[in-house]
């Protein structure tokens, strides 16, 4: 016999969500599926860091300070946790339209433009929103099948709607969103700081050094100039020049409460001379808006619970019964039953028979008796 058991299946909504994106740890880290310029970034600040802490910093905790490892350290941790919370995070992904969203909007698109003529093209699909008496325009996006909120763009690498969108950071292995553009500003500030530290004090540690043992790239010099340190300062003097203009790029669009995003397409500052409506037309207030501002949930649910149903068959054996023996002839005489009168019924439930198998009966016409049966008749006789 083959009997249907249900089964449930019990999956994440990260497994089954739309876009270019890796997940790990069941669903808590989200990050772009290109990632080997970020193992790169890694590696180069670990590093870095490594044969800081394990040459230069040793003689200059003796010759200088202690504080010098101490505070080189608080450097090395803040940027490396601004770093992986920048990109473990969702950056503000907005989820697609499911289908009868998408539906309903195309039938308000459609009531709106009206039917267009064959040959000509449609009309393009924009709102028109009010921000502090500025129209800004929610344009609609064909992928997601939505009207995208206001400063939110589609990142063509990761294939999702990001609000606040900034810029995809292949460095960092996400998008920089509204969710986490505070913490890429503080993590290109502390590398900075960081940068300059190190940098400075290899100079420091190349111009009080007096051992002229081991690797020494110029024999005489007065100066021991080893190959790993002059290989930390090479990578400082041209990672210097980027991170620290990038900082202050950054610096200057938190202080109008800009992303680069709206910078690079001249948003608000093009031929129109359109105001920026998200500016309060206050520094202070910009960048407290833009890095001590309430940070907004996550919209994706990403460890939500999704369950599929799994059908199996499984073959199960039935047992029979145990058949019961066959009386002998003195048995069945004596368990003979007796006729006293009570009809005797049977032991097997007889089940009722369904409205198909009734038999049909005609319907008596008043005045008309029924006719017993010829049974029933040869049975009084």
């Amino acid at each position: 016999m083959t009997v249907m058991v249900a089964r449930k299946k019990v999956v994440r909504k990260w497994e089954k969500l739309p876009g270019r994106n890796t997940f790990c740890c069941d669903g808590r880290i989200m990050m772009a599926r290109q990632k080997g310029i970020f193992y790169l970034t890694l590696f180069l600040i670990l590093g870095t860091c490594a044969l800081f802490f394990a040459f230069e910093c040793r003689y200059l905790a003796v010759q200088l300070s202690p504080a010098i490892p101490v505070f080189a350290a608080v450097l090395f941790l803040f940027a490396m946790a601004t770093l992986l919370r920048t990109s473990f995070s969702d950056p503000g992904v907005i989820p697609r339209a499911l289908p009868d969203e998408a539906a309903f909007i195309e039938m308000e698109i459609e009531a709106t433009n009206g039917t267009v003529p064959q040959g000509q093209r449609p009309p393009p699909r924009i709102k028109n929103f009010q921000i502090n008496n500025q129209i800004v325009k929610l344009k609609y996006c064909y992928t997601c099948k939505i009207f995208r909120p206001p400063r939110a763009s589609h990142c063509s690498i990761c294939d999702n709607c990001v609000e606040r969108f900034d810029h995809h950071c292949p460095w960092v292995g996400n998008c920089v969103g509204k969710r986490n553009y505070r913490y890429f500003y503080l993590f290109i500030l502390s590398l900075s700081l960081l940068t300059i530290y190190i940098f400075t004090f290899n100079i420091v540690y190349v111009a009080l050094s007096d051992d002229t043992a081991g690797l020494g790239l110029f024999p005489g010099c007065p100066w021991s100039l080893t190959v790993l340190t002059v290989l930390e300062v090479l990578i400082c003097f041209f990672t210097l020049w980027s991170v620290v203009g990038l900082t202050g790029f950054h610096t200057f669009l938190v202080a109008l409460n800009q992303t680069t995003n709206e910078d690079i397409k001249g948003s608000w500052t093009g031929k129109n001379r359109v105001q920026n409506p998200y500016s309060h037309g206050n520094i202070v207030k910009n960048c407290c808006e833009v890095l001590c501002g309430p940070l907004p949930p996550s919209v994706l649910d990403r460890r939500g619970i999704l369950q599929q149903e799994e059908s199996t068959s499984q073959e199960e054996s039935c047992p029979r019964a145990p058949s019961a023996p066959e009386p002998t002839a003195g048995q069945a005489a004596s368990s003979a039953p007796q006729d006293s009168g009570i009809p005797h019924w049977s032991a097997v439930p007889v089940s009722p028979l369904s409205d198909a198998e009734e038999p049909d009966e005609k319907e008596l016409t008043s005045g008309e008796l029924p006719v017993p049966p010829q049974d029933a008749g040869q049975a009084e006789h």
